[in-house]
């Protein structure tokens, strides 16, 4: 239900009153890696992580991690530094990722596909003065070497995380495809690494604070610039209370199928950091496809599952789970992109055929809250919502571009506030202060730029983006990036980035290109365009098609009509 307090509106949700879900929670003033270790001592013997056929205990990973944290002081980094992880799911991703956290440093997480500009910029964005990828990934950071001031790059493979049986068969099929890194490249490898840490005698531990900054994640802008997103240790412990007490059915030493990547705050923030608080086992998946995915569900049958529409949707379309039986399944979670109507009936009733008890929970959030601020109750839904706010977690609809409230059911700005809201955008105040603004009501408000509406029982409906942006499997691309690196091909006048609906990506990225004066279309051009997008263009950001204008439409005002261009697409269905 729904209070007022001296003519200010306050969001209590609906199940205060059912007693189900707590609506106030306690958060421990920890730091994250203080709350694994918590969970070590616990359940020491349970599993923390299991990756293509190797495992590790609570009381392994603690080792694990203090081992790694020997190994950064070793190299010199300590407290308030940077580091770079642009690795895939893997437990050197994971064991780094606490380790940076153990001796107070910022982990700034990456996409391991981001082209060699994108991570020459997140490098220096961050200031990193260390960088971990995997050997696949080396030929990106050789090639941005003299641009960058990183002191170490540490380079891991899947290889060593693998027993002697999968390494074999490692060696035998991607290990071969793999360019050797030559025997005198810059690096410190994994091994090495680790071996320098084991004889360093030093102090280890940095004592943190729920207050302290611990991540940085990467979102896109509407100005075309990257932003770093800075989140505290509470920001991440927080989200992993809420979640458990959300899912009404979590227990210590279940299981979570980890496919979504680290460097998004959808899998660090769900499927690891909310696992590895409570006690459950992370089922670390470096890469995947919907036929892999639909076959790691029958054979390790998880408890908890968490994807994008698309990857739902590609389950149903190709028969991948036909006659498994799903009754392991208690929590499914969708993410990253608006679950249609049709499509979450599809896969209910897709579900219950095979023995699933439970149906798929929407949630809705943004990188700004580490992830999911809103998600759908285990025992209550509502036909085109997103859901209800997490414990602590309040929600508002206010007009654009005020602070001003709205009644119940009149669409405007998606607002929220609560203990996942962000620390700042590094380096950008103003864009600080834009997004992330104090009420008079004493909190402090993100303000999304999605519309949505709240009904009288706290429901939230997302109606769709105020801002400028392409969903493409569950990644957020920014038109306004993309168009600035084709602009600066040399044979590009001007561009446009439009999404373009697609049964399974939702939508798909395509360039509109008009030339400068005197250069014609030719196969030739668009083949120098599309090399340059891949030396600057994420892999899921890459347009799927450039198509030539003499001529781009124009608003009244002489910018880039880029929704007639979006209509243009749509007659073409």
């Amino acid at each position: 239900m729904s209070t007022f307090d001296g003519g200010t509106m306050v969001k209590t949700p609906w199940y205060s009153s059912y007693g189900k879900v707590q609506p106030h929670l306690e958060y421990s003033d920890r730091s994250m890696v203080d709350e694994v270790f918590l969970q070590a001592e616990k359940y020491g013997d349970y599993t923390a992580y299991s990756f293509m056929g190797s495992s590790a205990t609570y009381s392994k990973l603690a080792m694990q991690i203090t081992r790694c944290a020997k190994a950064l002081k070793a190299l010199g980094i300590k407290a308030g530094d940077k580091v770079t992880v642009c690795l895939p799911n893997c437990p050197q991703a994971v064991q780094l990722f606490y380790a940076i956290n153990m001796i107070g440093g910022v982990a700034s997480m990456i996409h391991p596909l981001s082209s060699e500009q994108e991570i020459a910029f997140y490098l220096n964005d961050s200031a990193s003065v260390a960088a971990i990828t995997i050997d696949q990934f080396y030929g990106k950071f050789a090639a941005i070497r003299g641009q960058v001031s990183i002191k170490n790059l540490i380079i891991a493979s899947i290889r060593d995380a693998l027993n002697p049986v999968m390494k074999i068969g490692y060696d035998l099929t991607q290990g071969r495809q793999i360019p050797k890194i030559p025997a005198d490249a810059p690096i410190v490898t994994w091994k090495q690494f680790l071996k320098g840490g084991d004889s360093y005698t030093g102090a280890v531990e940095e004592k943190r604070t729920a207050a302290d900054p611990a991540v940085m994640l990467y979102s896109g802008g509407t100005t075309g610039v990257s932003k770093g997103i800075l989140l505290s240790n509470g920001n991440f412990n927080a989200l992993g209370a809420q979640l458990a007490e959300m899912a009404q059915t979590f227990k210590a030493g279940q299981k979570m199928l980890a496919v979504m990547p680290m460097f998004h705050g959808f899998g660090l923030g769900v499927s690891i950091h909310s696992m590895l608080v409570n006690g459950a086992e992370c089922i670390l998946v470096p890469r995947f496809t919907p036929a892999s995915y639909a076959d790691l569900i029958r054979k390790k049958r998880p408890n908890y599952i968490a994807g994008v529409p698309s990857l739902y949707e590609a389950l149903l379309r190709m028969n991948l789970l036909d006659g498994a039986d799903l009754s392991c399944l208690l929590g499914i979670f969708s993410g990253g992109d608006s679950l249609s109507i049709e499509l979450k009936k599809r896969f209910d009733a897709f579900l219950a055929e095979h023995n699933c008890k439970v149906k798929v929970r929407e949630g809705f959030g943004t990188t700004e809250c580490v992830t999911a601020s809103c998600l759908t109750p285990i025992d209550k839904e509502k036909e085109g919502s997103i859901g209800i706010p997490l414990p602590d977690t309040y929600y508002k609809i206010v007009k654009p571009g005020t602070q001003e409230e709205l009644p119940y059911g009149e669409e405007g700005e998606i607002c929220l506030a609560g203990p996942t809201v962000m620390m700042e955008y590094v380096n950008h105040p103003e864009e600080t202060a834009q997004t992330k603004q104090h009420h008079a009501d004493g909190l402090d408000w993100i303000h999304t730029g999605d519309l949505g509406t709240m009904d009288e029982e706290g429901f939230i409906y997302f109606k769709q983006r105020l801002k400028r942006m392409i969903v493409t499997n569950g990644y957020n691309v920014y038109p306004s990036q993309l168009e600035n690196i084709l602009d600066k091909h040399e044979a590009v006048h001007m561009s446009c980035i439009i999404g373009v609906k697609d049964p399974v990506k939702i939508q798909k990225v395509k360039a509109f290109v008009m030339l400068k004066p005197g250069i014609e279309p030719s196969e030739e051009i668009k083949a120098s365009i599309i090399e340059h997008c891949k030396k600057n263009i994420a892999k899921y950001a890459m347009p799927y098609d450039i198509e030539f204008r003499a001529e781009l439409p124009k608003t009244l005002v002489g910018k880039v009509a880029y929704r007639v261009l979006e209509e243009e697409e749509e007659l073409k269905k």
